[in-house]
Order: C-alpha cells, then structure tokens, then sequence
C-alpha cells in the first residue's frame, strides 16, 4: 500500500489503470484465490505493534512444527545468504528480522495453501529452484534495494498464478503449452487470447492479498511485460524491475544447467534483463558454477 492506502496495483496514476482495475475485477469474479493463513495476520499483528516482541512471534511459529523447522531451513540456506547457521526459530527471527520472517512463512505456507497438488510437482521443484537461484543471485550481483530475501520469496510466488488456473479452468494446461512455446507473443497475451485473466495478474492478486511488499506485487503484475523493463520507457519501480530480471535470468541459468522450465522467455526478454542486473550476455558462463552448487542444494 502506499502513504494514502492504495494499492499500486490500483493507484489511478499508473500506466493502464483501468485495463487492471478490470482484470482484477475479473480475477475476483472468476478464480478462488487460496486465502491468507491466519499465521500471516498473527505475524502482521505483532508488526504493528508499537514494541513487537520476538518472543511472541517465535511462539506462533513454534506451535506448528511443519512451518519452524521450515522457517530454520529456509533461514539456513544459501539463497539468504546468511554468514551463521541458526539452529533455532528465536536465533532465525534474531538474524532475518520480523520483516524478512514474515515473507519467509508466507514463502514457505505456498504449497500448503494447495492441497492435492502433489501432480503439480514439477511446477513446485522449478519455482524452488528459481527462487533458491534467485536468492544467490541477488548476492552476486550486490544491486541498491535488490535483497536475497524478497528475490527468494518472488520467485517462489512469480507463477503461482499458474497452479491457481490449472485447478481453476479446464483447458489452461493446453495454454500453458502454447505460452510456453510461443516466441512472438507475451506469456500473458496467449493467455489472455483464450482466457479472461492471466497468471500473473492472478499471481498478484494473491501476493497483495497475503501482504507481499508492493514491489514484489508489482514485479509479479508484470513479470512478463517488456516494456515494463525496458529503459525510458518503464513507471515500473526500479526494485521491482531488478525482482523481474534477476529470476528471469535464474530461470536462464536454470533452463541452461538442467533443461527444465522450458519457455521462450529469455529470447524475449534476456536483452533488457541482463543491464538491469549489470550483467553482460558473455559473463553468464562465469555464473554456472555457482548456480549448479544452487541447483543441488536445492534439490
């Protein structure tokens, strides 16, 4: 939300309001967005305490085993880039702050908002490694208000959108195929050829939903937008742009190691990408050795 409490999804001054006033409008009539656990609103109710207490937070995250032992995980991988291991929920709350622990559970609560989606599993382990290379990635590249902890939580919701719609409408797994292969068109403009929303604003929706910082809602409204990128041309923040290049580029370098997550994307986006992270196209190779480490830490 911004200083007036609008969303920016919405503010009236953006590029395009009223086409996604109306998505949303859509999105809202149509799809049944997984609803925000209560452990979030809990977290968030501290936050806005005057004094919060870490004590009380740890407590909440304690009482479900599943989500602690996440949290310490999650903590203690490379991706956040941690110089001490935690061996504890107080120690891991001491480290990443309420802040990043709030994106962190609601990182780790995405799959178990989807209940029998264990058939989506290869979507599941791609977005994992994207956001674990994403997170790295980050690091590397040392960028002004570009952290480990929101590149990770972006890229594990950029496409949540997608499960989202495959449970939703019967034939998005044939436009996924399509979006995927099509090396003209945007993602989302296949998707919106034959259908009344697309992933990403779904993907959105759900992220302002569950309280994600704006520029992580911004960056997954238009993860797919090449204009939105591009230099001189963009109102999209620059936080946000960094958030869309240093996944899509993790996706590259995923896409190069291993032959997963197969799209056309890099083709249609690579160019702009690569200068917003400072990175030239023949540096990529230097990076393979280190997101092949990524890639099997997080398998």
């Amino acid at each position: 939300m911004d200083e007036n409490g609008k969303n920016p999804l919405m503010n009236a001054g953006s590029a395009g309001r009223a086409a996604v006033e109306t998505a949303l409008e859509v999105s809202l009539r149509l799809i049944d967005i997984p609803p925000r656990p209560l452990i979030i609103d809990r977290i968030r109710s501290e936050m806005l305490q005057e004094n919060p207490c870490l004590r009380r937070v740890g407590q909440l995250i304690n009482a479900d085993v599943g989500l602690a032992a996440g949290l310490i995980k999650t903590a203690n991988s490379p991706s956040f880039g941690l110089r001490t291991r935690v061996p504890s929920v107080a120690d891991a709350l001491m480290l990443l702050g309420l802040d990043v622990t709030s994106r962190a559970v609601a990182a780790i609560s995405l799959r178990r908002a989807f209940p029998n989606s264990g058939h989506y599993v290869r979507f599941w382990d791609a977005s994992a490694r994207i956001a674990a290379l994403s997170g790295w990635l980050a690091q590397e590249v040392k960028l002004p208000g570009l952290n480990a902890a929101d590149a990770y939580t972006f890229g594990l919701f950029r496409d949540c959108g997608i499960v989202i719609l495959l449970r939703r409408l019967p034939t998005y797994m044939q436009t996924l195929a399509r979006a995927n292969g099509d090396a003209e068109r945007s993602f989302t403009a296949v998707e919106r050829a034959e259908h009344p929303t697309d992933h990403a604003v779904i993907g959105a929706l759900m992220a302002v939903d569950w309280w994600l910082p704006d520029d992580i809602c911004e960056a997954i409204r238009h993860h797919h937008d090449r204009a939105a990128l591009a230099p001189g041309e963009s109102e999209l923040p620059a936080p946000s742009r960094r958030l869309i290049a240093v996944s899509q580029t993790a996706e590259h370098l995923l896409q190069e190691l291993t032959g997963a997550s197969g799209t056309q994307e890099w083709a249609k986006l690579g160019e702009v990408c690569l200068p917003l992270l400072g990175i030239e196209a023949d540096a990529l190779r230097a990076l393979h050795a280190g997101a092949t480490a990524i890639i099997a830490a997080a398998d």
